[in-house]
């Protein structure tokens, strides 16, 4: 691995290059659309699922954190409650719990709420 990717990320301070990107890209996430962590890195064309989270990490809280999932669409442990929220003030499809896994919160539903980078809106029509 080089040097210059050991840790694209940054540390505490002011975020790097790759950092600012990954915050960019999050900001560019519609209301009621997700991406997961690899999505996010595959679109940037660099890093992968865990430099992503460990830029959001870092320096996350002042975007719109909550639109960046895992792949299954399971909610960012110990945040649950407050990406619930925002999930549903911004109409974001989601998974009910099964009767199994009661007191279980939802899950994103990845197939319905996945942005591709591309589309404009929530459902692909322009806004405006």
């Amino acid at each position: 691995m080089s040097e210059e990717y050991d840790d694209p990320a940054g540390g505490p301070g002011a975020p790097g290059d790759y950092a600012e990107r990954v915050l960019e890209t999050v900001e560019l996430i519609p209301p009621g659309r997700v991406m997961s962590y690899g999505d996010i890195a595959e679109w940037l064309g660099e890093g992968g699922p865990r430099q992503v989270g460990r830029v959001l990490a870092l320096y996350g809280s002042g975007v719109p954190w909550w639109r960046v999932v895992r792949t299954d669409g399971v909610l960012l442990p110990g945040h649950e409650l407050r990406a619930l929220d925002a999930y549903r003030a911004e109409g974001t499809p989601l998974r009910t719990a099964g009767p199994a896994s009661e007191g279980h919160v939802p899950r994103v539903d990845m197939r319905r709420a996945r942005w591709d980078g591309r589309t404009p809106g929530a459902d692909g029509a322009e806004d405006g």
